[in-house]
């Protein structure tokens, strides 16, 4: 029996196909992706095209170091822009671009970087960052599959279906809290691509806490106050 949201985008997973049947969280799994990817930069739209940097172009293929992809490679170069070999939160954030061309949050950045970051740094090195796009990637195939008016952002009823199609049994209410939390407003109420990641990996990991706790499986559990603290502080990305 699995959670909801087991699967999402990371540790190699594909995206996620669904709750049990007739859990406390509900749900089913989700139609496939639509259409073929926006045009943009070698990983789509996630990211603007490489721009000139001090590495030029595309390194040659003799150089990529093994198990990391040539085109990744070339990006990563482009992105360490003060050749350390290492990609900073403040460099990953001028690379990483929403549909609508607004860079990516600190908040999402710094979460990826750390799911990536082998070393513990506050850095990730090629392999990472070459991972990282992967992840990236296969948020971005099921942040179209959500956002079915191919609009570019995901509107309170996407995110409402989203979530059900997940797994999640959440009212309206928390997803339009949610959205009033994370959304721009300009024209209307929306989630990008970088906050879609961040809200689906909190939910997660803060399902997983409750899982913990909810042996039964019923979709309830008694908490002490300190108890709630100690998941929510344990589990914050």
């Amino acid at each position: 029996m699995a959670y909801p949201g087991q699967g999402f985008p990371g540790a190699g997973q594909p995206p996620p196909v669904g709750p049990y049947p007739g859990g406390p969280y509900g749900g089913g799994p989700p139609p496939g992706p639509y259409g073929q990817p926006p045009p943009g930069g070698p990983y789509g739209a996630p990211y603007g095209g490489p721009q000139p940097g001090p590495y030029g172009g595309a390194a040659p293929g003799g150089n990529v170091p093994p198990g990391v992809d040539p085109e990744a490679f070339s990006w990563f170069q482009t992105v360490d822009t003060d050749h350390s070999g290492f990609i900073s939160v403040k460099e990953l954030k001028q690379a990483l671009v929403n549909n609508n061309w607004s860079s990516f949050n600190d908040e999402t950045c710094l979460l990826m970087i750390n799911m990536f970051d082998r070393t513990r740094s506050g850095r990730i090195d090629v392999h990472g960052f070459s991972a990282l796009l992967r992840f990236i990637q296969q948020w971005r195939s099921l942040f179209q599959q959500y956002d079915r008016d191919q609009s570019g952002s995901i509107s309170f009823g996407e995110l409402q279906q989203a979530f059900s199609q997940m797994g999640y049994n959440l009212s309206p209410q928390f997803s339009q809290l949610l959205l009033a939390r994370y959304s721009q407003r300009s024209p209307s109420p929306s989630i990008q691509l970088d906050r879609f990641i961040h809200i689906c990996m909190q939910l997660q990991s803060l399902t997983d806490a409750f899982r913990e706790k909810d042996t039964a499986l019923l979709g309830n559990v008694r908490l002490s106050y300190e108890d709630f603290l100690t998941m929510v502080v344990t589990r914050m990305l």
